[in-house]
């Protein structure tokens, strides 16, 4: 073997230095973990780009649009954010085959905002076994920010039981002589949601006179809508995808029938669902969110709304400016830009959960003033508040003050 003196090695020792320092900043004292270095940090999604829901797919492209723009500012603490997203086409089998691809190929520190209900909890298991952040995810199971049994995964937003049972809270105390209609998707979205709403419903449950279910393959939901109508209810609420939604708003106009609906975060969009409904059979109707409508004056003279309508102009200039579901990944990246900065250069997967668990009123951009997003070790739902809009012409209106969960 060749012996190497210490004036040789220490001379080479400092040749590696001076080169990583030519090639990038040098961090003392760092710490890293898979998918982080001195220059780069590897964040993984998945979500729907074909298939059923395939629309939701922008959600990602506006998150890939944001870290372009980090990285051509330097991106956060002096590392490039390289973002990697695959195609599960809203099918469990192949979130999991994009998960373990995200985790054992490319090697990402962790996953964030990845899309879909099903899909994530179909990757919940593998995720936490690997120890992986699976956060920020554009789903509302609660079973997805349970930190108790998986402490390594959490939701975005709220939770499909909190924001039902806040629904069902105001459905009692508003209209305690309703006959109640539901139409929910059959999955796992769907049941949450119906379980939250006969919870906030409590002792009005008995007034739920049509609860009915349709999957997402289903080409209509015509049958259903004449169901409710035959069964007298006056309050209906939607626990469906925007596509259902707009069905549902049309085959009532067409039968004449006007109840008071209601809508979730999830289908309240005027652009994914109001407007193919037609704006004249969607009056009236009451949503409850979370975030700005990019497509509502109301919202137009914002400071953080204009920022993002420059950021789609020079990143994303084929975007629909109306479509929400470019502002939902734009806010879920600038809060994953935030934990990541929290880390500074300790940037181990540990250490990022920590800082995901541990948010104190981060007023992330587009959402409705007043919510802002906090969790604690204990506690992984970050939004608990809701405003009331109510649609009138061709954009919606604030109904009252905001509304808390429980």
């Amino acid at each position: 073997m060749k012996r190497v003196s210490r004036r040789a090695l220490l001379k080479t020792t400092a040749a590696g230095l001076a080169a990583a320092a030519i090639g990038g900043k040098a961090f003392a004292g760092a710490s890293y973990d898979p998918g982080a270095t001195d220059k780069e940090i590897r964040i993984g999604q998945f979500g729907p780009l074909s298939g059923p829901v395939s629309s939701f797919g922008v959600l990602a492209n506006a998150m890939d649009a944001y870290f372009r723009m980090l990285n051509e500012r330097g991106g956060v603490n002096g590392r490039t954010i390289k973002f990697i997203n695959y195609d599960d086409a809203y099918s469990p089998p192949k979130s999991v085959e994009a998960v373990r691809r995200l985790i054992e190929g490319d090697e990402v520190l962790f996953i964030s905002g990845a899309m879909g209900t099903p899909g994530n909890i179909a990757v919940q298991k593998y995720m936490n076994a690997r120890k992986v952040p699976q956060l920020f995810l554009a789903a509302a199971a609660s079973k997805l920010s349970d930190p108790a049994a998986n402490p390594w995964t959490m939701v975005g937003g709220t939770t499909y039981e909190i924001e039902g049972a806040v629904i069902g809270r105001y459905i009692a105390s508003t209209s305690p002589g309703a006959k109640v209609g539901l139409l929910y998707q059959n999955d796992d979205a769907g049941k949450a949601t119906l379980s939250g709403l006969k919870n906030g419903l409590g002792a009005r449950t008995s007034q739920i006179v049509s609860e009915l279910n349709y999957s997402v393959s289903d080409p209509t939901i015509d049958s259903q809508i004449v169901q409710m109508k035959m069964a007298g209810a006056d309050v209906v609420f939607l626990i469906t995808i925007p596509r259902m939604a707009s069905q549902a708003l049309r085959k009532m106009a067409a039968l004449d029938w006007r109840p008071q609906v209601f809508l979730g975060a999830g289908n309240a969009s005027t652009r994914a669902t109001l407007q193919p409904a037609g704006f004249e059979n969607a009056q009236g109707v009451l949503a409850f969110v979370t975030r700005k409508d990019p497509g509502n004056p109301l919202w137009t003279e914002a400071p953080d709304m204009k920022e993002y309508m420059a950021f789609l102009d020079r990143y994303v200039p084929n975007a629909d400016r109306a479509d929400d579901l470019y502002a939902i990944g734009y806010t879920v990246a600038a809060t994953t830009a935030h934990v990541i900065g929290q880390c500074g250069d300790q940037l181990t997967r540990a250490n990022v959960l920590h800082q995901a668990a541990n948010l104190r009123n981060f007023a992330a951009p587009l959402l409705i003033p007043g919510i802002t997003l906090n969790t604690t070790p204990n506690d992984y739902v970050p939004i608990k508040q809701f405003q009331l809009m109510r649609f009138k012409g061709e954009a919606y209106e604030k109904v009252g003050e905001l509304l808390n969960a429980g």
